[in-house]
């Protein structure tokens, strides 16, 4: 079933990823070897039916391949590497009012606890939830089934994925006074905040924690410390403006936040090992060869 889904993945997609007429459904396809891809990961289950991938969040990593799925709680601020191509998968996009519905149609069974924050993690794929997502996927070859069948098959992945070993996770990622909904609170907050000059003080205010808490917390869910977090939230902004060729170095370094030129072209080599003007000029190159080389979505 993973070939047939990867099939499936592959007609309905170009590289790199998609949205698709189904409601919280997108396709992903690599189809050769590239440079890490910076990202910013929203709630979402994924599912690998070809291909692997490393991900890096800070200090925390995971690689999935073929076989395997990823849930993320949180809004996080990834680095992706797809060391096995072609890669296909499947990302089911998280809703909380649908699976909050989902679980008081179970009779609203009591949550348990993941462990610590739990903001991400993975596990294989049982057959019966890759024939559930097989089925949710080929309703793109038949567009008139979407309205009726679509929902039902994505509650039916829902449950399948509440009563398998995400499913503490999951339930956590519904719950409002839960660590993973602090997190995902203190999370977001960075989120609309990132130009702005953080304070610890305000982010654990926002996720309703201590100071020290939200140190503990927040690090175990992301890999990363509320001021890591900003920083390569405006460290991606600021590369993906410097690649679009809206600003100067300089003009992007005020953009996200930064006061001091200097200390953003620091930043910026250590994270990418690069400078921005050298960073940005190598990245045009391969953006311009891949535009030239990459097969077309009907291919």
């Amino acid at each position: 079933m993973l070939d047939e889904l990867a099939d499936v993945v592959a007609r309905h997609s170009v590289p790199i990823w998609v949205d698709t007429m189904i409601p919280r459904l997108t396709l992903v396809r690599m189809d050769s070897s590239t440079d890490p891809h910076d990202m910013l990961y929203e709630p979402m289950v994924c599912f690998v039916a070809a291909g692997a991938k490393r991900i890096e969040a800070g200090d925390l990593s995971w690689r999935t391949g073929a076989g395997t799925m990823f849930l993320s709680s949180l809004e996080v601020p990834i680095t992706a590497m797809f060391d096995q191509v072609p890669y296909r998968s499947v990302v089911l996009r998280l809703d909380g009012r649908v699976l909050s519905d989902l679980l008081l149609e179970l009779g609203g069974t009591p949550p348990r606890e993941a462990p610590g924050a739990g903001g991400m993690s993975s596990a294989p794929v049982t057959p019966a939830l890759i024939d559930a997502v097989l089925r949710w996927v080929r309703l793109l070859d038949t567009p008139g089934d979407i309205p009726a069948l679509a929902g039902r098959i994505e509650g039916e992945i829902l449950y399948r994925l509440l009563t398998g070993p995400l499913g503490p996770t999951l339930r956590q990622f519904t719950l409002a006074d839960s660590r993973v909904a602090q997190v995902r609170t203190a999370a977001q907050w960075i989120r609309r905040h990132f130009r702005e000059p953080l304070t610890v003080e305000a982010v654990a205010a926002a996720g309703q924690m201590s100071v020290a808490s939200l140190y503990r917390h927040f690090k175990a869910a992301t890999g990363m410390s509320p001021v890591q977090f900003q920083k390569l939230l405006r460290l991606q902004e600021a590369r993906r403006l410097l690649v679009s060729g809206q600003v100067t170095a300089a003009g992007a370094a005020g953009a996200v936040g930064y006061a001091s030129a200097t200390q953003f072209n620091r930043e910026y080599n250590r994270q990418y090992g690069i400078s921005p003007g050298r960073d940005t000029a190598m990245l045009r190159s391969r953006l311009a060869v891949d535009a030239v080389t990459s097969p077309s979505a009907g291919s």
